[in-house]
């Protein structure tokens, strides 16, 4: 048996020069939302939350009410990213019995989600409604990390750093 060192990567520094995970959020407005469709929303009715880039991989996302919903029976909300999974980060909250400061637990089946060679969305899915929420706010937030080719960082060495 045979151990390949000649491929391990050197350690660099005291820090990680590479990617780190960061967040970002934004706010939905159920009634920003169904003035801006048109008309009231309905189930299979899609929120576009955030715009996730290239070469990022989404290591968890969820949905806080920041707003108690109103007018609304029978509204439950999904979180994914539709071309990939619909409900991956969140399946099935129930909307409507919701209060400000409530968070939607992670699906049973969650997983992170790399986003490939083009940018893609997290989407909000009205899942099911008898009639949908007419207000109320959630923040849907992400904890994202890029994970493109970020070229050489290896760890540099001088000769000064040699013992003689």
């Amino acid at each position: 048996m045979a151990t390949v060192t000649s491929l391990v990567r050197a350690a660099g520094g005291a820090g990680n020069p590479g990617a780190k995970p960061y967040l970002v959020q934004q706010e939905i407005d159920f009634a920003a939302a169904a003035t801006a469709k048109g008309s009231a929303l309905a189930a299979a009715d899609v929120i576009t939350a955030i715009t996730v880039g290239a070469g990022t991989v989404v290591l968890n996302a969820g949905i806080e009410v920041t707003e108690t919903p109103a007018g609304g029976t029978g509204t439950v909300l999904d979180l994914g990213v539709t071309g990939i999974d619909a409900d991956v980060f969140v399946d099935g909250f129930a909307f409507d019995s919701a209060t400000a400061g409530d968070y939607a637990q992670n699906a049973a089946a969650f997983q992170p989600v790399v986003i490939g060679s083009a940018a893609d969305t997290i989407d909000v899915l009205v899942q099911a409604a008898t009639t949908a929420s007419t207000s109320g706010k959630i923040r849907v937030w992400a904890v994202l990390m890029g994970v493109g080719d970020e070229g050489d960082t290896s760890a540099a060495t001088a000769a000064r750093d040699q013992l003689a």
